[in-house]
């Protein structure tokens, strides 16, 4: 299993608040559009004035090319068009990373 952490930064032009509503109503949705995409998980600071970074989101895939191919399939194309409408690219950070659970607690 591998996750796409995507660190994201809002567009300068929007709050936080009209941030995370367009990212939840407009933007999530499109992620489940992506062939191949296993499980999408967002997280949220607690306090977005203090944080270094607006959100952020994970994306998983059971390999690199399965992430490949969903990035390279229509879908794809649309939903990395659509990220530029809410969150500024140059400013966040995208990592790749295999995931394994050390241990689930009770």
């Amino acid at each position: 299993m591998v996750k796409m952490v995507v660190l994201l930064v809002r567009e300068e032009s929007l709050s936080y608040e009209e941030f995370r509503s367009y990212w939840e109503e407009e933007h999530a949705p499109l992620v489940e559009e992506l062939p191949g995409v296993e499980r999408y998980v967002t997280s949220h600071p607690t306090d977005p004035e203090k944080s270094a970074y607006d959100g952020v989101a994970e994306v998983y895939f059971e390999d690199m090319a399965t992430l490949g191919a969903a990035f390279d399939s229509d879908a794809g194309e649309a939903l990395l068009a659509d990220a530029e409408e809410f969150s500024d690219q140059d400013a966040g950070e995208v990592l790749y990373m295999d995931e394994e659970t050390r241990f689930v607690a009770d």
